[in-house]
């Protein structure tokens, strides 16, 4: 480790807070109805889309009401991207001549980036046309975030509102996310990738000979638009097969770091519109500071295990850190940053090959995601992640105190306990059973490139990554194939809906509850003590269900790594 290193992270870590509250101050104004800077040129667009819709923003929503026009939209999604793909050979905007793509690994994508996955089991720029990655593939990315973002909003207006039967209106959210927050912040930074070197063309791909006169054939298109809401949105698909090691995707440092600071942005503001929603922005920094600890945590293992390197190498008289998958334009440093941050939200982009991490630096990516991805997480998803723990943390405060336990003034009992355990425990469910079969079926085994401990990971990480919703993959496993299409498909629909139907049904619950006033016994949620009780519970929960796994996978692979053994 370098003290280079750590100035990069300390100043990633500097920007990100002070767009905590500006950013979440903004947000807070667009879910409230609030006038704001954009409204004269958006109030009237977004009321015409009401009209559309046959809806008005003044019109609420039981939770199961909410949950049923959710579902509706993400299988129409669903529907609409699968049939671009099947049709892609007879549409429009297809250059290179990309034929239609095939059943299995349509309804793979189409899943993955409806959930807002973006687990790619195909080359982007071998496979998708020009209409498919724009009109697929980027409006899902943009319907998907805002999505997880109106879940969030309406679980926080559970938590802020008292003896009420409505939590909001999806259309009504979904439409504000849409147009207010993710459309202008994508503008801006398509722009200013364009100006950093990425492509933004409807043009064909380029032939160009090489310096030995060979032909190479040069993929462009529309990426800069992509890329900016693939950031934002914590999509993490990338527009080509290197995703953000491509020097297309990711030319420089600087479009590096804006990269990283998009995929936090949105998750870390949402700790302060839940502060401010609720009456105390205190609350908010408490959470974020949950996720801070945890996050400062995964970044110093992995860039630890990084800069130390490879035993094996160093065996053979060669110093230094681990560089194998690595862009030098980035180096180590930069590298464990990036992979922590797409592991801890949601995303699942890429600067540097994951599977070439030593044995406890790709540990850390797999752990991020096996917490339920509540380190910040997904645009939205992270946030009513963490609040189902802040549900299990506050529960066991009251254990400990023998009272009724609290949070903001609502009682928290077995209905929203329950829920809470049923959002956490679903995501164990589809990483592991799914594992355990597909280590011992021959047909999934074949698509493993190692054996042992790291062939294992790479199994484990595909099914941790798809129930995760984040898309990250250890390179070494072949994913295209009936069996990982499906079952991955199937894990990333258990991740996503099973968490959301419970967490709206928490916010319906909560919503209708009478606030409780503060007393002497009430267990403060805003200091020191709760982040380390919120710390610990997410530790210990996450810890109990995959700790197996883990010794059988990364610590394994470490330990043979130390006494000279490799698979």
């Amino acid at each position: 480790m370098t003290i280079n290193g750590w100035i990069q992270i300390l100043v990633y870590c500097g920007i990100l807070l002070l767009l905590v509250k500006p950013l979440g101050f903004y947000m807070y104004r667009v879910f409230s109805g609030d006038r704001t800077l954009l409204s004269p040129v958006l109030v009237p667009i977004e009321r015409g889309l009401y009209r559309l819709a046959g809806t008005s923003e003044k019109e609420e929503q039981h939770w199961a009401v909410y949950a049923t026009g959710m579902l509706l939209f993400n299988l129409a999604g669903f529907l609409v991207l699968y049939a671009l793909q099947r049709l892609q050979g007879a549409l429009p905007y297809n250059p290179a001549g990309m034929t239609a793509v095939e059943p299995g690994l349509a309804f793979n994508t189409a899943v993955s980036f409806v959930t807002n996955t973006n687990w790619q089991n195909y080359g982007g720029e071998s496979t998708m046309s020009y209409l498919v990655q724009m009109a697929g593939l980027t409006v899902q990315n943009f319907v998907s975030a805002a999505t997880g973002v109106a879940i969030a909003i309406a679980l926080i207006r559970g938590f802020a509102r008292a003896s009420g039967k409505s939590i909001g209106n999806f259309w009504v959210d979904l439409t504000r996310c849409m147009l207010y927050v993710l459309l202008p912040i994508c503008i801006l930074l398509t722009l200013a990738y364009v100006w950093l070197g990425v492509p933004q063309t409807l043009g064909p791909y380029v032939d160009a000979t090489t310096l030995e006169g060979a032909k190479q054939t040069i993929a462009l298109g529309p990426v800069a638009s992509q890329l900016a809401i693939k950031m934002l949105g914590t999509n993490g698909g990338g527009f080509f097969n290197a995703n953000s090691a491509h020097p297309f995707e990711n030319p420089d440092a600087i479009s590096n770091l804006i990269q990283m600071l998009s995929i936090f942005a949105i998750g870390a503001a949402l700790t302060n519109v839940f502060g401010r929603m609720v009456g105390s922005e205190r609350k908010g920094w408490a959470i974020l500071a949950s996720m801070g600890v945890l996050f400062l945590v995964g970044v110093t293992v992995c860039y630890w295990a990084e800069a130390a390197g490879n035993p094996l190498v160093h065996a053979l008289g060669i110093d230094g850190g681990n560089m194998e998958g690595k862009e030098t334009r980035f180096g180590i440093a930069a590298s464990a940053l990036f992979a922590v941050i797409t592991t801890a939200a949601s995303c699942g982009a890429v600067n540097a090959m994951h599977d070439s991490f030593t044995a406890l630096g790709g540990m850390i990516p797999l752990i991020n995601m096996q917490l339920g991805e509540v380190i910040v997480g997904g645009v939205g998803a992270g946030f009513y992640g963490i609040l189902m723990f802040v549900v299990v943390a506050v529960f066991v405060a009251g254990l400990m105190v023998g009272r009724t336990p609290e949070y903001l003034g609502k009682k928290i009992e077995a209905k929203e306990v329950k829920m809470a355990m049923l959002a956490i425990l679903c995501l164990p469910l589809a990483m592991l059973i799914f594992t355990a079969i597909a280590v011992v079926l021959p047909s999934a085994v074949a698509s493993m490139a190692n054996g042992g401990p790291h062939g294992f990971a790479e199994v484990l990480y595909a099914y941790t990554s798809a129930a995760a919703n984040n898309g990250s993959a250890f390179g070494g496993l072949s994913g295209n194939t009936p069996w990982y299409n499906i079952t991955l498909g199937i894990g990333m629909l258990m991740g996503r809906f099973l968490v959301i139907i419970p967490a709206l049904a928490i916010a319906g619950s909560l919503a209708a509850k009478k606030t409780v006033p503060a007393s002497a016994g009430t267990f403060p949620t805003d200091g020191m003590l709760f982040v380390g009780l919120l710390v610990g519970v997410i530790i210990i929960v996450g810890g109990l269900t995959f700790f197996p796994s883990l010794a059988v996978g990364p610590i394994v692979e470490h330990l043979a790594m130390i006494h000279g053994q490799t698979f």
